[in-house]
């Protein structure tokens, strides 16, 4: 049944990486009431940085790796919550080894989830509308909650085997958890492997940006911050062991997208290279968010997409100090995947 939950005590796995830490900034801006602990391994994908400045008080990095159990038997005891968005997430790297993704994504929700059905801890699952697999580019339909799992990835499949395991233990053992499949994010504090940073970063570089295949692919856009307040809404507002879809009504090409960083940024809209096509790669998502708004009484606040991206490159642009340092590396290792 649905609960009215306030939490006072919060774990966020993953609270260095881009949609952890804006998740932990909009909790220590819009809850004072609420203290973090942020669990983060540090993988190339987790930056310090991105939580630092808040305040020591209310905020605590806690540098380990959600497989390590005896690390969670100390940890999670005396907190109310876990909210779980740690994951090895990039597509790219999943095909070119997707050993990570397994430990991390299946391994590592496993161990979160019985350390939460052992300490009696709430239990918030963050996953992605990926593990729908991908619709056709003329379908008028939109992904649900009832949508069939059809992951097309190495990522997205590992995504879809945790999404499985959660609503396992909550059946099975009672866990109090919920799920919540999220559209492609947007903001700032994204790593510059990841398509829209990248073609920002690149440009900032004066290197022309690249975009695979046809460029037709379709992403249903939503920014960071209106995904972390739909994550706080499951979190406190959700019936456990249900659903939600987080979307926006953000549904854009990647041409579409480029071109408009390429306009914004001062150059020709077609001053860019095609690359060869990411294998499997799946063509269109997107998110039906009606069960989230009608129930729960979500809206996102940042519905337009032109505006959030002007704030998004602004960022970038005013940040090189925070990409510069792995920007060569990411290049380096696109170019050796011929992208």
């Amino acid at each position: 049944m649905s609960e009215n939950f306030e939490p006072t005590n919060i774990i966020v796995t993953g609270g260095c990486g881009f949609i952890g830490s804006n998740f932990v900034h909009y909790v220590v801006n819009n809850h004072p009431d609420v203290c973090v602990a942020v669990l983060d391994k540090l993988t190339y994908a987790g930056n310090p940085e991105n939580i630092a400045g808040l305040p020591a008080d209310r905020v605590e990095l806690v540098v380990g790796d959600i497989c390590d159990a005896a690390l969670l038997d100390e940890l999670v005891p005396g907190h109310d919550a876990i909210v779980h968005y740690a994951a090895e997430s990039h597509n790219d790297n999943s095909i070119d080894d997707p050993t990570p993704f397994l430990r991390t994504n299946v391994e590592g929700t496993f161990c979160l989830l019985q350390a939460a059905r052992k300490f009696g801890v709430r239990y918030h699952h963050v996953s992605t509308d990926e593990v729908y697999g991908d619709l056709a580019l003329d379908d008028p339909a939109r992904f649900t909650e009832e949508t069939p799992y059809r992951p097309s990835s190495p990522y997205s499949s590992t995504k879809a085997a945790s999404d499985h395991l959660v609503r396992a233990w909550h059946r099975t053992f009672g866990v109090r958890a919920t799920i919540s499949n999220c559209s492609n994010n947007y903001g700032p504090y994204q790593h510059v492997e990841k398509f829209i940073p990248r073609q920002i970063t690149n440009i900032l570089d004066g290197v022309r940006p690249k975009l695979y295949g046809d460029g037709r692919n379709v992403r249903d856009w939503i920014h960071t911050d209106d995904h972390s307040s739909a994550v706080w809404t499951i979190l406190t507002k959700g019936e456990m062991g249900e659903t939600y879809l987080i979307g926006a009504d953000g549904e854009r090409s990647n041409i579409d997208v480029l071109r408009a960083i390429l306009t914004r940024l001062g150059k020709p809209a077609d001053d860019f290279d095609w690359v060869r096509d990411r294998p499997g790669h799946d063509r269109r998502y997107a998110i039906d968010s009606t069960k989230l708004r009608r129930e729960l009484g979500w809206e996102p606040k940042h519905t337009d997409f032109s505006e959030g991206l002007d704030q998004t490159i602004a960022w970038y642009t005013e940040n090189r100090a925070w990409w510069e340092p792995v920007k060569a590396a990411t290049e380096a290792r696109y170019k050796a995947q011929g992208q």
